[in-house]
Formats: C-alpha cells, sequence, structure tokens
C-alpha cells in the first residue's frame, strides 16, 4: 500500500494548477489499481461559466481526473529508472456520466490496470462522490519521451 500527498502527486505528474486535478493518493497497489481524491472547491475556475448559479464540474474534467490518476498508476507500477517518461492519454471508451459533481464534493477515483500490451497501458475507472458513481470510462494511455 502507497499514500502520498500532493508534493510527491507533483513529482509524478507534469499538470500544475490549474491544471493538477489531483489532491492525493489514499492507496496505490503498484501494477493494480489506485484510489485518489479530489476536492472540489468552488473556487474552481470552470464553475465561473459552468453554470452561473448551478455550478457543476464538467464531465470532460471529471475524467481528465480519472486520466490524470491512470497516470499515477502508471508511474507507481514502473521501476524508479523508467519514470522518465510522459504519459499521453491515447483513447476513451464507454464513458458514462451518472451524477453531478458540486462544490464541497470529494471525487473519489478508483482504477484498475487492465494491461499493459506492447506499451498501451488500459484502465477502467470510475469516480464516485459519497460512495455514489458519478462517471466511469475504460481508458489507454502511452508511454512517450519528454521533450528536451
Amino acid at each position: 500500500m502507497i499514500d502520498f500527498d500532493i508534493q510527491k502527486v507533483m513529482e509524478f505528474l507534469p499538470h500544475r494548477y490549474p491544471f493538477l486535478m489531483i489532491d492525493r493518493v489514499i492507496d496505490c497497489e503498484s501494477g493494480v489499481s489506485l484510489t485518489a481524491l479530489k476536492n472540489v472547491s468552488f473556487n474552481e475556475p470552470y464553475f465561473q461559466g459552468h453554470f452561473p448559479g448551478q455550478p457543476i464540474m464538467p464531465g470532460v474534467l471529471i475524467l481528465e481526473t480519472l486520466a490524470q490518476a491512470t497516470g499515477l498508476l502508471s508511474f507507481c507500477s514502473l521501476p524508479e529508472g523508467e519514470r522518465d517518461k510522459l504519459y499521453m492519454l491515447v483513447g476513451i471508451d464507454k464513458a458514462r456520466f451518472r451524477g453531478q459533481v458540486i462544490p464541497g464534493d470529494q471525487l473519489i477515483l478508483d482504477v484498475i490496470l487492465k494491461r499493459n500490451m506492447r506499451g498501451i497501458w488500459m484502465f477502467k475507472g470510475k469516480a464516485s462522490v459519497n460512495g455514489e458513481v458519478v462517471a466511469e470510462a475504460e481508458m489507454m494511455c502511452s508511454a512517450q519521451d519528454k521533450k528536451q
């Protein structure tokens, strides 16, 4: 079991505010699964326009948050010497939205590594609030060399 805070998250992910979506990893089993969380705040920049008077986290950003969780699981699953790659989202399948995410919610992200075949990592993920699934999808990512 691995648990790490925002500082460790930033070591693994290249994203930064306002696009870093993961606040903490609460569990990670290398090569198997990862559970992370995002605290949804009213101060998120997208709430100004989505929607005034009724703020709802955009579905595409929930998927982005799941994608960042898959990137973290990829990094946790690799030996330290192989963590110098940039993991890019290359596909999303079977995406479904089942509920809304609003300010004050804590989004729990659960991702499972289904397989890693020829450099394509395949994951199944779900995002939940208060034990209720609000979104789920299958995602694929691929490792690329970072540009110097």
